[in-house]
């Protein structure tokens, strides 16, 4: 009888109220309103939030105007920072407004066509899910957004913008199982207080298993399932008002949860010359060909570039054993039907669009939609025949 091998493995998402999220989509609207009107802009946008203030910083580059003020006051509204019990209010926030020019140092090697700065940049793609993410991190993302549809629909109206989730998957012989543990942390108003105010009720704890977790995780709960929803007691105090928010702060809730490495380098407020980002989704997009075209069960890929050359330094495969071929043949097909220069990237993925705020939250990867061109398999035939 064949040994069952065990593991667990977990992975965290957050709701777009976060705060480091929101910094995320303000530095994300940025990059979209320079694009729209000047796609050839270089923006590296960074965003700071606390109690009270945001401030927009960086480096950008255009012939644009982009209204920073008003932009950042839409977003935080969106999100849902409307009134002062949330501790942020859209309407009454301070925000500065710190941006100058990119270093002509930089612009001169990425003008040519080079890549924007060194690094490595992972990209993923696995079995487990039928968007071939890892599972962990696939439910997790499941459960924030479903936090934030609960809230905006009033179906449970006491939650706030600020929220966290995690989710523990069992692994049998590497295939995933059932979920042991469900973490909710979730911003509420004082009214599903208990009568001490320290506490959040059992009633609200039942409701948000009922409305969020469930209808999210379905079969993959049982009877064993253990939940931790608000642990601490209450969670009142949120968002901005409880903690400061950076942009790039959230980088492995932005890619795989931790189930593989990452190299490092934050995405939002990023344009495409920047091989942190571009070559992250392009990296994505060949190991999710090669794992559809069922190449292989798992798939990374680590490229790495230098400042100012165009052609990668060098190309990594890892299939965990679950190819059928090998990985130097797979690095063969990959050069062959994939253009890895940063202009290949951004003609291949059309990436000059302004479609970057809605990535700013609940994962880069995995979603579908239009503008998640990284996502699409449209090379899956090209790679299964020439195997």
């Amino acid at each position: 009888m064949k040994k069952v091998h065990t593991r667990y493995f977990s992975s965290e998402s957050v709701t777009e109220g976060h705060p480091d999220k929101v910094c995320d989509q303000i530095s994300d609207a940025v990059l979209d309103e320079v694009l729209r009107q000047d796609p050839t802009g270089r923006v590296a946008c960074e965003t700071y939030i606390t109690m009270g203030l945001t401030i927009v910083g960086g480096e950008i580059t255009t012939t644009a105007y982009v209204d920073v003020h008003n932009l950042v006051r839409g977003v935080l509204k969106d999100i849902g920072y409307t009134h002062p019990k949330y501790g942020f209010d859209y309407k009454t926030c301070a925000i500065l407004n710190a941006i100058n020019a990119q270093s002509p140092d930089i612009a001169q090697g990425v003008n040519t066509g080079g890549a924007g700065d060194q690094g490595m940049m992972i990209g993923y793609a696995c079995d487990e899910t039928p968007e071939l993410m890892p599972m962990p991190i696939y439910l997790a993302h499941k459960l924030s957004l479903r936090l934030t549809q609960v809230r905006k629909e009033g179906i449970l109206d006491y939650l706030g913008p600020d929220g966290k989730s995690q989710v523990t998957v069992v692994y049998e012989n590497d295939k995933p199982k059932r979920v042991d543990s469900v973490v909710i942390a979730s911003q509420h108003t004082e009214e599903v207080l208990d009568k001490s105010g320290q506490f959040i009720t059992q009633k609200a704890r039942n409701e948000i298993i009922d409305a969020v977790v469930k209808p999210m995780l379905k079969d993959l709960i049982d009877k064993d399932t253990k939940y931790y929803i608000n642990q601490t007691g209450k969670f009142v105090i949120g968002g901005p008002q409880s903690d400061t928010g950076m942009t790039g702060r959230k980088i492995i809730v932005d890619t795989y949860g931790g189930a593989v490495s990452h190299g490092g380098g934050a995405f939002s407020g990023k344009d495409p010359t920047k091989v942190d980002r571009s070559a992250a989704y392009m990296a994505r997009y060949v190991a999710k060909n090669i794992v559809a075209a069922k190449l292989a069960k798992k798939c990374l890929i680590q490229l790495a570039y230098v400042i100012g050359k165009a052609e990668p330094l060098s190309i990594m495969i890892e299939t965990s054993g679950t190819a059928h071929l090998s990985e130097e043949e797979l690095i063969k097909l990959v050069r062959k039907n994939f253009d890895l220069t940063p202009r290949g990237i951004i003609s291949s993925l059309d990436l000059l669009k302004p479609r970057y705020r809605k990535t700013a939250a609940y994962g880069h990867f995995g979603r579908s939609g239009e503008g998640f061109t990284w996502e699409k398999t449209d090379k899956v035939k090209a790679l299964a025949k020439e195997a």
